[in-house]
């Protein structure tokens, strides 16, 4: 994921900042609790194809 890009993206929601999880492939939000997922590098910015995140999912 290019790091440029990350700077720039935000939640599509909220407009909050995202945070990239590489092994994941997704990029969340914590304040909506919510994983967008990186499709063959691209992110899906859609709120019907984020994955909500559990009750004890943690975000660093």
């Amino acid at each position: 994921m290019d790091a440029r890009l990350l700077d720039i993206l935000v939640c599509p929601l909220c407009k909050g900042p995202l945070v990239y999880r590489k092994g994941e492939q997704e990029l969340v939000c914590k304040a909506d609790r919510l994983a967008f997922p990186i499709r063959d590098g691209i992110p899906v910015m859609l709120e019907e194809d984020a994955r909500k995140l559990g009750p004890l999912e943690e975000v660093e």
